[in-house]
C-alpha cells in the first residue's frame, strides 16, 4: 500500500500495521505552527541523540535549511535529502516503510508529501569482541565474531584489504528477515560451490533464521551422515584463511557462528593455529590426532572384541589380570563398556550445561565417584573404567567440537558389532564408515579429498605441515 498524502491518513495506517506493539513510538510535531511532520521509530533501538541533534533541533531552532535554492516546505526538504544524517532513503511503499522502521530506522512523513524519508541510525546495544572460547589457540589473534553482522563483516575487511573481497547480501525469513552474507574471494573462489550455495540459499523456506544452524541444516546434501558438512568457525583468521583457499562464507546476524562451505574430513582435524607454530612441531601435532582420533571410537571395540573373542592376540599375564577382575563382574563386557560409555556422554553433557563455574568440577568429581563407587560394588570391572575414560579424553584432542561429535556416535554401532562378530565386526564397521565417507560430496567437493580421489601435491599437506619456503619453491616448480 502507498503512503498518503496526509499526516492524519499515515498515522492510522501505521497504527494498524503495528497494533498492539507498544514499543513503536509515533511522534508528530508541528513546525512553527504551520508544518506538520510524522517520526515513526522502534523505542531502544534508534540513537535518539542522532536524530534529536540533527534532525528535531535544527528544524525546531533554525527553521527549515537551504540548499541550493529556496526550501518552502518540509516536502521539499525530504525531496533534496537536506538531513544531516548519513544513510537515508525514500520509500513510499507501507510494507517497505514498516521493514525499515523494525530494522532501526526512523520514517519521517511531512505533509501533502507521498515519500517517506527513512533515516538510518540504529543503536542496539551489541557484545564487544572478545577471546574465542570454543577455539582457543596459543598463537594467532585473540579476536573472535560478535552477534552484529557488520562488525563481523569489517573484522574480515581488515584482513582481505582488497576490492575481490565480495560480500553478497539478502535475507532469509518470512517473519525474521534475517540478513545473511555471503562472502568469497572473486577469481579465487570455486564457481560451481558459489553457485550452489546462491542457489540452495535462495530456496530457503522458514519463518524464522535464529542462527547459522538453520542455514546449515537447509542446504546441506544429506541429513544421514552424521559428519558436518560445512565448517563453523567463530575466528575472523580461520574465515579468512578458508576465503584464500577458495571456499564460500556464510554470516548470519545474530550470531558469531560462521559457515565455511565446503568442509572435507581433514579439515576437522586441522587447528586455527596449526600454520602459526614451526612445521616441525604441528606435523607430529597432526599424526597424534589423528591416531588419538581413530583410537577414540576403535579403543572400547578393541576391548571387547579382544577379550571376549580372541583373548589369545592379548599377553597371557594381562589377558589373566583382566579375567581376575572380571570374575564378580554380573554383566557381560559389552553390556558394561556400554553402560559406561553412555553414563560419560551424560556427564560430558552436564559439564556444558551446568553453570562455568561448577560444570567441570562435577563433570571430573562426578566421574571419579561414580566410577570408583561402580567398581567396589562390583557392577562393573576396573579396566572398563579405564578403557572408557581412555577413550573420551581421546575425543577431546580433536580441535573442532562439531567434529568429535560424529566420532562419539560412531563408537556406539561400532561398539555393538565387535560385540556380536568380535575383530570381524570392527573391520566391517570400519568398511562401513569409508564406504560413507569415499560417497560423500558436500557441494560437489569429495569429503576425503585429497587422500580419495588422491591429488599427490595436495595429499602432503594433509599428514605433514611443509614449511612456507619450501612449499612456494614445490609450487613455482609445479610439483
Amino acid at each position: 500500500m502507498e503512503v498518503c498524502k496526509k499526516i492524519t491518513d499515515n498515522l492510522h495506517m501505521f497504527e494498524n500495521i503495528f497494533e498492539n506493539c507498544s514499543d513503536i513510538v509515533f511522534r508528530e510535531i508541528t513546525i512553527h505552527g504551520k508544518t506538520r511532520i510524522l517520526l515513526i521509530y522502534v523505542d531502544g533501538m534508534i540513537n535518539t541523540e542522532m536524530i534529536t541533534n540533527n534532525v528535531l533541533k535544527p528544524l525546531l531552532y533554525n527553521g527549515l535549511p537551504q540548499g541550493l535554492g529556496t526550501i518552502d516546505s518540509i516536502a521539499q526538504m525530504c525531496e533534496q535529502e537536506l538531513v544531516s544524517v548519513l544513510q537515508n532513503k525514500k520509500l513510499s511503499n507501507s510494507d517497505e516503510i514498516a521493514e525499515n522502521i523494525l530494522k532501526g530506522s526512523v520514517a519521517l512523513f511531512a505533509e501533502e508529501e507521498r515519500l517517506a524519508l527513512l533515516l538510518n541510525c540504529p543503536k542496539f546495544e551489541t557484545r564487544g569482541i572478545e577471546e574465542s572460547t570454543n577455539e582457543a589457540t596459543l598463537r594467532g589473534t585473540r579476536e573472535s565474531f560478535t552477534e552484529h553482522l557488520r562488525t563481523n563483516t569489517s573484522m574480515l575487511r581488515r584482513i582481505l584489504t582488497t576490492p575481490k573481497l565480495k560480500m553478497e547480501s539478502l535475507q532469509i525469513g518470512k517473519l525474521t528477515n534475517t540478513d545473511v552474507i555471503i562472502a568469497y574471494i572473486d577469481g579465487i573462489v570455486s564457481t560451481s560451490v558459489l553457485t550452489q550455495v546462491r542457489e540452495r540459499i535462495h530456496k530457503i523456506q522458514l519463518d524464522g533464521i535464529l542462527e547459522s544452524g538453520y542455514i546449515e541444516e537447509s542446504i546441506e546434501d544429506t541429513h544421514l551422515s552424521p559428519f558436518p558438512q560445512m565448517l563453523g568457525s567463530e575466528r575472523p583468521d580461520v574465515v579468512s584463511a578458508a576465503l584464500l583457499e577458495g571456499k564460500v562464507a556464510v554470516l548470519t546476524s545474530g550470531t558469531p557462528n560462521v559457515l565455511i562451505i565446503p568442509m572435507t574430513f581433514w579439515d576437522g582435524l586441522q587447528a586455527p593455529d596449526d600454520y602459526y607454530e614451526r612445521a616441525m612441531y604441528i606435523s607430529m601435532n597432526r599424526w597424534i590426532r589423528y591416531i588419538f582420533a581413530a583410537f577414540s571410537v576403535l579403543f572400547p571395540s578393541l576391548y571387547v572384541a579382544l577379550t571376549n573373542f580372541h583373548p589369545e592376540m592379548v599377553p597371557p599375564k594381562l589377558m589373566l589380570s583382566i579375567a581376575g577382575l572380571r570374575e564378580k563382574s554380573p554383566f557381560p563386557t559389552v553390556i558394561e563398556v556400554l553402560m559406561m560409555e553412555v553414563m560419560f556422554e551424560g556427564l560430558r553433557e552436564a559439564g556444558i550445561r551446568l553453570p562455568k563455574q561448577i560444570g567441570p568440577l562435577v563433570s571430573i568429581v562426578g566421574a571419579v565417584v561414580i566410577g570408583e563407587a561402580a567398581v567396589r560394588a562390583g557392577i562393573i570391572s576396573s579396566p572398563i573404567v579405564i578403557v572408557v575414560s581412555a577413550a573420551g579424553i581421546s575425543s577431546f584432542v580433536i580441535p573442532r567440537y562439531r567434529f568429535s561429535i560424529p566420532m562419539r556416535m560412531l563408537r556406539f554401532p561400532v561398539l555393538i558389532l565387535s560385540g556380536l562378530f568380535g575383530l570381524y565386526g570392527i573391520a566391517m564397521g570400519i568398511i562401513a564408515i569409508l564406504i560413507h565417507l569415499i560417497h560423500l560430496n558436500p557441494f560437489g567437493k569429495p569429503y576425503l579429498a585429497p587422500a580419495a580421489p588422491r591429488m599427490t601435491r595436495r595429499i602432503r599437506n594433509v599428514f605433514f605441515r611443509w614449511p612456507r619456503k619450501l612449499a612456494v619453491h614445490n609450487e613455482l616448480e609445479g610439483e
